[in-house]
């Protein structure tokens, strides 16, 4: 299962392992497709890949982190 997401990240948040961690914790392929980070604010464009109950797992985990999730269709973020 493929999903495609934008992480939005609080300002707190940009230097942290969010995706690295997602993707390690939860068993999920994060491939990056998109990104914008700066020292005070980022935002990345994702496709998860994997087990649907994992990456559902996995995308309550970032936003319980604070991280704002957008979901994507194609290439237009929706949200």
């Amino acid at each position: 299962m493929k999903h495609r997401v934008r992480f939005t990240f609080p300002k707190d948040l940009v230097q942290e392992p969010v995706i690295y961690l997602l993707g390690k914790e939860f068993e999920v392929v994060t491939n990056i497709r998109r990104a914008e980070v700066a020292e005070d604010q980022g935002w990345v464009v994702l496709e998860l890949e994997g087990d649907e109950g994992a990456i559902e797992r996995g995308l309550e985990w970032v936003k319980q982190r604070g991280v704002r999730v957008d979901p994507v269709g194609g290439d237009v973020v929706e949200g």
